[in-house]
């Protein structure tokens, strides 16, 4: 699987993942916070999906490195 994720996208990714987390637990405890697993995951994984479909990445030319590869 290629990356398409950079560093500061992970970051965001992981900061708006553990907010909408958050709403789960904390304020109006809504289910709708559990959405923010999916952020968290492809911050993980350095894969989106979605950015796959539209062939978007935001690595550097020189990351696009195959996850998993040594």
């Amino acid at each position: 699987m290629k990356r398409n994720v950079g560093t500061v996208d992970r970051i965001v990714r992981v900061i708006f993942g553990l907010g909408l987390l958050s709403l789960a637990f904390f304020g109006p405890q809504s289910a709708w916070g559990y959405i923010g697993i999916v952020p968290l995951v492809t911050a993980a994984i350095g894969n989106c999906p979605a950015y796959s479909i539209f062939g978007i990445s935001s690595c550097s030319t020189g990351s696009d490195a195959t996850a998993g590869s040594s």
